[in-house]
């Protein structure tokens, strides 16, 4: 299927230090063209790490980047999903207690597929590329900066690939000794 001309195409990127609008990012994504408005919304959840509960997070971002980034992004979304109508993100700043919306993503399409696709891909890849950082508080003013694992530079990222190749390496040296 051809993709449509569609001149109006819009993203829609928002970083804030209020609380997020479920109801305005599914409006900025909405399109009568489409039939299908797929929406990620991730809040601030009630956690224990290591005997410690956590009561919010702290977002930082490098502003000028993350706008860039998410151009970026938009542009491989739309490469990916050429019948993706309209991009909405709002990601919020500074401090979320729990239960609150941290980020909000909707995008539509004329069928849903597109979009639900689109959706996942978007939140993989915010938190994988964009300089976006949040760092977890706990009870008793204690906190910790947390790395996404979906970061190149992420610790947990490393350990995963480096068990992936230490595990293949096994498997091939396990094939290749005599019984």
């Amino acid at each position: 299927m051809e993709p449509p001309d569609w001149p109006e195409r819009r993203d829609v990127f928002k970083l804030c230090s209020d609380a997020l609008s479920l109801q305005e990012v599914v409006e900025a994504a909405r399109s009568p063209k489409c039939g299908a408005v797929s929406v990620f919304l991730g809040t601030t959840r009630e956690d224990v790490v290591n005997g410690q509960k956590v009561i919010g997070l702290e977002y930082q971002a490098y502003e000028s980047m993350v706008q860039s980034e998410l151009s970026k992004l938009s542009r491989v979304i739309r490469e990916r999903w050429p019948h993706v109508m309209h991009i909405c993100l709002h990601h919020r700043l500074g401090w979320v207690s729990v239960g609150e919306a941290s980020v909000i993503v909707a995008v539509s399409a004329p069928h849903r597929r597109d979009s639900e696709e689109a959706v996942q891909f978007c939140v993989t890849q915010l938190k994988a590329l964009v300089p976006i950082w949040k760092k977890e508080v706990f009870e008793g003013g204690q906190c910790r900066w947390n790395e996404n694992s979906e970061c190149s530079w992420s610790q947990n990222h490393r350990s995963k690939t480096r068990t992936k190749t230490e595990t293949k390496d096994q498997d091939q040296t396990q094939d290749h000794t005599q019984p």
